[in-house]
């Protein structure tokens, strides 16, 4: 069963092991990550960042058993479970494999996991209309 945890970055390492440690080695993590790429001063610079900010999917079969997410809930590193993601199981598993879909050979998110929407604001973020504000006013599919 999948779980969503809201996490301290900073302790992201501590966490996995804890959680491992605790659980056994049949845990798996997935944090979707993307690269994102800013023209500053004739220089771009990569920035990594994760897709969900502050939050990690983790699975394990014993994530069904209330005593084990009290028994996880002081890990080092967790801030808390998110409630009610025993309802969201096949949204978490159809995200999921949206995300592993749309990934590139280095696991970061490509641009073809977004939706862009008519009449929606966006940013240049390279090149020479940089921190530039935009619109989508339509969309040609050739």
């Amino acid at each position: 069963m999948w779980a969503v945890l809201k996490i301290n970055k900073k302790n992201l390492g501590l966490l996995k092991n804890d959680l491992c440690n605790k659980l056994g080695k049949d845990v798996r993590f997935y944090i979707p990550k993307l690269k994102l790429k800013k023209f500053l001063k004739r220089k771009i610079f990569i920035k990594e960042s994760f897709l969900l900010g502050d939050y990690l999917l983790c699975f394990h079969k014993d994530f069904t058993k209330k005593s084990v997410l009290t028994s996880l809930s002081y890990s080092k590193g967790l801030k808390y479970f998110l409630t009610d993601f025993f309802n969201s199981q096949k949204e978490i598993e159809k995200f999921i494999n949206k995300c592993k879909e749309n990934e590139d050979e280095e696991g970061f998110i490509k641009s073809t996991f977004f939706e862009f929407k008519d009449k929606n604001k966006y940013e240049f973020i390279s090149g020479p209309f940089t921190n530039m504000v935009f619109n989508i006013i339509n969309e040609n599919k050739l």
